[in-house]
């Protein structure tokens, strides 16, 4: 069964809630969450005058194809109240892809591994923490090795409630 990352993320309303509804959703309608990083805390990304965002990656295994798994999530993110206003605006979730095993694979509607993931220190450093050495298959560095290089210095701290 293919081994999926993604990454969850919001910054509006009750953070936390919106991220266990996700991952919930995602077990229901996506696959089984085999693991889940810990939820970080960081300053907006992009368009930083906004509320700080909650970030969690999880790895899950699913039976569906990545165009389904974009159908799933983009599902999930409605049903959750996502309104998609404004490039890297405020949003109550948010659900990337990062990794589809070591599928490489650009069509219009979908990228992955996630273009932007080696930039952001907010992706990686979750994404380190469940899968230090997993390999990203265009880069051909493991997370570990890209977080050491990220040249992002937005301050990412474990979230505690």
């Amino acid at each position: 069964m293919p081994k999926l990352y993604l990454l969850l993320g919001g910054n509006l309303g009750n953070r936390t809630l919106y991220l266990q509804q996700a991952r919930e959703s995602i077990a229901a309608q996506v696959g089984p969450i085999k693991q889940s990083s810990q939820l970080y805390q960081t300053a907006a990304w992009g368009k930083t005058d906004q509320p700080a965002f909650l970030n969690q990656v999880l790895e899950v295994d699913t039976a569906l194809t990545p165009e389904q798994v974009l159908q799933s999530i983009n599902r999930i993110e409605h049903e959750l109240g996502r309104e998609r206003q404004e490039h890297w605006g405020a949003r109550v979730i948010d659900i990337d892809i990062l990794f589809y095993d070591e599928l490489v694979l650009q069509t219009q509607r979908l990228t992955i591994p996630h273009p932007q993931l080696h930039l952001r220190r907010f992706t990686l450093l979750p994404l380190a923490e469940i899968a230090p050495e997993l390999v990203h298959p265009v880069l051909g560095k493991s997370i570990r090795s890209l977080l050491e290089a990220c040249p992002d210095q937005l301050e990412v701290q474990v979230y505690a409630e």
